[in-house]
């Protein structure tokens, strides 16, 4: 296929993600305060887009309480920086299940599994411009963790999500996810053209070779606007290969945690070395308000 570099890139900032890593680095941000702090300094260095998810102050576990969500949004949205708030929604579809030989009943801890609802209530709450929509059911690198979103439970949570005026970023983990959520699209429940984020690298989806994301990109349709990352060392590398498939880049401490052997990274490190790569290929770094004009968002008032 032709070279279809993207000549006007945005970076997505993944400011904390929802995984164990708050232990093992002082930089992964915890409070609802640490959170804001650093997707505002990414902001700063080039961020456009700030996906966040919350966590528990004290432990650094991934929480869904609303109240955190809330002071996060309201934190940024008061920064003297203009980002497009991208929050989470992938949280409440964990199942944990018993031993092989005992696979029910479910393990308590760390099965998180509620109704659609629920799941994007602070979504309905703090109306940011764009929420995650993980578009399909995976083994998701523990041992027993299934990351569960079923057809139906996708159905009602994008329904909402559109009703919302809230533009769903489609993650897919592996190409089905994108032969469904094209079927979102057929169905109504999703508006197109739409928004995907190319997961690489995430066991056990689709692996970070090239081929296997040349084969993603090429399930994306020709209107729909994408972005990708890859975990870990591969991070920067995706950056580069992301442009050059003609799409945008997501970087920062929920896929990543190193700038290099033995150093780790901050949120804003991370932007602007990939903000280097981007305008060293020759394309352009756009802002937060050309990207709400690309993708047609909507910056909406919060509630109360």
């Amino acid at each position: 296929m032709p070279l279809e570099m993207n000549n006007e890139v945005f970076i997505t900032c993944a400011v904390t993600g929802s995984g164990g890593t708050q232990d093992r680095s002082p930089h992964v941000p915890r409070s609802p305060k640490e959170i804001a702090d650093s997707a505002i300094a990414a902001g700063k260095a080039g961020a456009a887009v700030v996906h966040c998810h919350v966590r528990d102050p004290e432990t650094g576990a991934p929480s869904r309480d609303l109240k955190y969500y809330r002071e996060v949004t309201d934190r940024i949205r008061d920064a003297d920086v203009d980002v497009v708030l991208n929050l989470t929604a992938g949280m409440g579809g964990d199942i944990i299940f018993g031993s092989p030989e005992a696979p029910l009943p479910l393990n308590p801890n760390g099965t998180d599994m509620v109704g659609a609802t629920e799941r994007v209530a602070h979504i309905a709450e703090c109306l940011p411009e764009i929420c995650t929509l993980d578009c399909g059911t995976m083994n998701f690198a523990e041992a027993d963790y299934v990351m569960t979103n079923t057809p139906g439970m996708l159905t009602a949570m994008g329904r909402m999500m559109t009703a919302l005026d809230v533009k769903p970023e489609i993650e897919a983990f592996d190409t089905g996810h994108l032969w469904y959520a094209k079927q979102l699209v057929k169905d109504g429940v999703l508006e197109s053209p739409a928004l995907v984020q190319l997961c690489m690298g995430v066991p056990w989806g689709a692996p970070d070779d090239l081929n296997t994301f040349m084969a993603m990109v090429n399930n994306v349709p020709d209107d729909w606007t994408f972005s990708a990352f890859g975990l870990g060392r591969n991070q920067m590398a995706f950056v580069a290969a992301s442009v050059l498939a003609g799409g945008n880049v997501r970087v920062g401490l929920e896929d990543n945690l190193w700038l290099g052997k033995g150093e780790l990274a901050q949120n804003w490190q991370l932007v602007e070395r990939a903000g280097a790569i981007i305008e060293n290929l020759g394309a352009r770094l756009i802002g937060a308000q050309e990207v709400r004009d690309k993708l047609g968002l909507t910056k909406q008032a919060p509630k109360g």
